[in-house]
């Protein structure tokens, strides 16, 4: 398994989480190396859209109906747009080395923090493409009601709940720390293709990826870190 964090350059609350986020595995005893990806930033982010191709395609304010899916898309609280396009960038290039690749990939962001050992071999027991391994509490809306639902199965990996009507997007608690296998990382690329590029945790909801699951312990926990797209 590949392990990455990303982590945005010359930016002294980032490196000092993601220094945090790596300590942590160590602590809680975890035997991979993570690895620093460093982070589309937002003078960047025009170039790394060019380069790859890309199309923003999701709205900065109220809500559209995207009749290719039937998906209501609300825009984010975003201060920064060209922040909120960097964090997805950074997210799509992972998965394209992830597809291109034969291993699974643990996906971090610099504020998620370790509070367990994670086992490594859960993806060979799982039929899930990509599956988060965060706690909700803090993480997402709703999250008691997820954390409930999601408490309720006896698998080591369940389907992501339902935790809204069917028209909104959901999916992972927050997408601070999720595993996504090579055949996930191909499904992204291609509803990226065919839909455009939106918020990565949008984009990652249980109507695009019926294959999506949430481990039923939590590995993970979010730093409380100022967010570096909403605000």
């Amino acid at each position: 398994m590949l392990a990455s964090i990303i982590t945005i350059p010359n930016h002294p609350v980032s490196q000092k989480a993601a220094s945090i986020c790596v300590q942590s595995s160590e602590t809680v005893g975890n035997h991979f190396k993570i690895y620093p990806h460093i982070a589309t930033t937002p003078e960047d982010v025009d170039a790394k859209m060019k380069e790859y191709g890309l199309k923003w395609n999701y709205p900065w304010e109220g809500t559209v109906l995207d009749f290719s899916t039937g998906l209501k898309k609300s825009a984010y609280r975003t201060a920064n747009q060209k922040a909120r396009v960097a964090c997805s960038v950074s997210h799509y290039t992972l998965w394209r080395s992830t597809a291109s690749g034969s291993q699974a990939h643990l996906i971090l962001e610099h504020d998620s923090k370790f509070i367990r050992k994670f086992d490594t071999s859960l993806t060979n027991r799982t039929k899930f493409l990509i599956y988060g391994i965060n706690n909700p509490i803090g993480a997402t809306r709703k999250a008691r009601e997820f954390k409930e639902l999601v408490s309720k199965s006896d698998k080591e990996v369940t389907h992501a709940p339902w935790i809204d009507e069917q028209s909104v997007p959901q999916g992972l608690a927050g997408n601070s720390a999720y595993i996504i296998t090579p055949e996930g990382a191909k499904k992204m690329l291609k509803l990226v293709d065919e839909l455009g590029l939106w918020p990565n945790d949008a984009l990652i909801c249980r109507q695009l990826v019926p294959q999506l699951g949430v481990t039923t312990k939590f590995y993970t926990t979010v730093q409380g870190t100022p967010s570096t797209t909403s605000d």
